[in-house]
């Protein structure tokens, strides 16, 4: 296998696995170890697809939709502590989690769902490093595309330093953001009363909305999922096991305590870099009846506006640091997605020019096109696919926190599913409703738009809307149980408390050949207590005992008899408890009600160390014994031809 993908290890990026230390006497030093995941997460809710979302809703609505973005944010925070928890109390992270709940082609449509939201979250940041090159250095918009190819491997680079040095640039530039729009809040002197009221969602009794206006709702969204992003759920997940936590309860108790500190604290700072942009917009924009088409335009009309340079600048500078730090989360959410779900592992610098190339691809064309104006409204584009995909991630993580088996003592409270329930249910009725209106308005335009839509959009939305309702009520199916991935641990985790399994009865299959001679061998081995007891079972195959059994018996019965007592009474002779079985029919068959009847602890096999053709037809019996039983089964490779095997 090439070096730049192989197996997925069980562990969610393992080159930072378990690498930072958290066992410190002090609780503000074990606080500072703890930090970091969630500023990493962070930096996803204050990407430029948020400034488009929070300038739009602020320049055109003013300081009404503040509470969507308060109560996204509360969504954010229950979500992302539930992303944390399962993390540290699965050891899984979401992608791993979602490919271990659901069959195959349930996993991989999921997988392309969440490859597209990460697609439109990386194309947010394209266009808001490129615009930012642009205001901050005249650079031309599609020279910026360029640029975006090469700086993202710069970054990459940090990412080799080590996990908390990452964290640590990371929290510069997020630092950096919120003291510009510190500045900016400053500098507009938003109506302090007119916040406080937008905090309050006030029902329109001319519309069926929650808004002032219809339109509204689409911006809504669009800052829903600007908010509330999917990949983050899979970001946080991966990034709380970087920490070297301990398996036992009151270690995993200690960690959940402090990535929910961790989680609240930066999720907030992100809230006031949203809620900031938000308030800018309506105290310079709306307040003037001015509208914003491009976040260009916001730039440039900020210093006439204020009264300063210093504005636009800032403004500037924020947008760029917003954009950087988001194309490193989005590199890293995009591993894991990929090594989660498809169990395939890639260069990092792999992965995020595949990213980049379908991003920067969709940037180009519409600057091409359109120019300033159009990457605006692909920026609040961007969004709403982020929020459309948001119930494939959210239900799903539900559901594992929603489960002891996965969970233990640290499944969710029956009052946190409920929330957890009710925050999903509000995101997918939004959806469906932007849906439907965007369906009803594509196919109420002439051809070939309505056309497209009527074969290609409607089947893929109820294509999409089976999806859900599938995962929905998968739990509940009472079909194939599809089982969790394995958790690996450190050494001194899996010998604390070790028990070893005793061998009381071991069932040894024989076919009077060479492989006898390593299965009994193999057996003697297993006899550590004169109790334990070695049953020889040989099958006799053919027409006859297939469909006869027992009444078949005749001269191959006498001579495997004859066999099967020699080998007990030299056993015997040995000092161990021994008997035979003799059984008919198909050996796979019969070799699997014999052990369930006989209670075997353990079975042994000969192999035939065939290839190819033989393994497709010697090979049966033991996959279909090893698949049937719920005891282990030992495979004995028949040696070399000229060589024998010697007993113990």
């Amino acid at each position: 296998m090439s070096t730049e993908a192989r197996a997925l290890p069980t562990r969610s990026l393992e080159e930072v696995h378990s690498s930072v230390g958290v066992d410190y006497p002090s609780f503000w030093r074990r606080l500072f170890a703890f930090a970091g995941p969630a500023y990493l997460v962070s930096v996803g809710y204050m990407d430029p697809g948020n400034w488009a979302t929070d300038l739009e809703g602020g320049a055109r609505f003013g300081y009404e939709l503040i509470w969507i973005l308060l109560m996204s944010n509360a969504m954010a925070v229950l979500l992302q502590t539930l992303s944390a928890r399962m993390g540290l109390a699965a050891g899984m992270d979401l992608a791993q989690a979602s490919r271990a709940s659901f069959e195959k082609p349930v996993s991989y449509a999921l997988w392309i769902l969440c490859e597209v939201a990460i697609a439109a979250c990386d194309l947010a940041e394209v266009l808001g490093t490129i615009i930012g090159l642009n205001l901050l250095f005249g650079l031309p918009l599609l020279w910026g595309c360029f640029v975006t190819l090469l700086d993202t491997f710069l970054l990459l680079a940090i990412q080799r330093l080590g996990i908390r040095k990452m964290e640590a640039f990371i929290l510069t530039l997020v630092l950096t953001v919120g003291g510009c729009f510190a500045l900016e809040i400053i500098l507009s002197q938003p109506q302090w009363g007119s916040v406080l009221s937008g905090l309050i969602p006030k029902f329109q009794s001319t519309t069926p909305y929650v808004f002032s206006h219809p339109e509204a709702l689409f911006v809504a969204i669009g800052i829903l999922g600007a908010t509330v992003m999917p990949h983050n759920l899979y970001l946080h997940s991966a990034l709380v096991q970087s920490r070297r936590v301990g398996r036992d309860r009151d270690a995993i108790k200690r960690a959940c305590k402090y990535n929910l500190i961790d989680t609240a604290v930066a999720l907030n700072a992100a809230l006031f870099v949203n809620g900031a942009i938000l308030v800018v917009a309506a105290a310079t924009f709306y307040t003037r009846s001015i509208e914003v088409t491009q976040i260009q335009q916001a730039h440039t009309l900020l210093t006439p506006l204020l009264g300063t340079t210093l504005a636009s600048t800032a403004f500037a500078i924020a947008l760029l640091c917003s954009g950087q730090s988001s194309t490193l989360t989005g590199t890293l959410a995009g591993q894991i997605v990929m090594e989660g779900f498809l169990q395939i592992r890639v260069k990092p610098w792999v992965r995020r020019l595949i990213t980049r190339s379908v991003a920067i691809v969709p940037a180009v064309i519409v600057i091409a096109l359109t120019g300033e104006g159009g990457t605006y409204k692909l920026l609040i584009a961007s969004q709403v696919v982020l929020s459309l995909q948001l119930p494939f991630a959210i239900i799903p993580l539900i559901q594992v926190t929603s489960d002891r088996k996965r969970m233990g003592e640290f499944v969710s409270p029956a009052w946190v599913r409920i929330l957890a329930w009710i925050v999903a249910s509000i995101i997918v009725a939004l959806n469906s409703k932007l849906v439907y209106d965007i369906l009803m308005d594509w196919l109420s335009l002439p051809p070939p738009f309505s056309t497209w839509t009527r074969f290609v959009g409607v089947p893929v939305a109820v294509g999409c809307l089976g999806l859900l309702l599938y995962i929905m009520v998968r739990p509940w199916i009472s079909a194939r149980r599809v089982e969790g991935l394995p958790v690996r641990l450190e050494a001194s985790e899996v010998l604390s408390g070790l028990v070893v399994p005793a061998v009381k009865r071991a069932g040894l299959a024989l076919d009077r050949s060479i492989n006898d001679k390593g299965v009994i061998a193999y057996g003697l081995g297993l006899v550590r207590d004169p109790e334990t007891e070695l049953v020889l079972v040989h099958v006799l195959e053919g027409v006859g005992a297939q469909v006869y059994g027992s009444d078949a018996a005749g001269q191959d019965a006498t001579d495997a008899q004859r066999y099967l007592d020699s080998l007990v009474e030299d056993l015997r002779s040995r000092g161990v408890k021994a008997r035979s079985i003799i059984g008919f029919g198909v050996p796979s068959s019969s070799l699997i009600e014999i052990a369930r009847e006989n209670k075997f602890d353990l079975l042994v096999l000969g192999g035939h160390g065939h290839r190819l053709i033989g393994d497709m037809m010697k090979g049966q019996t033991i996959s279909s014994v090893r698949h049937a039983v719920t005891i282990p089964v030992v495979t004995i490779r028949q040696p070399p031809s000229g060589q024998s095997q010697s007993g113990p």
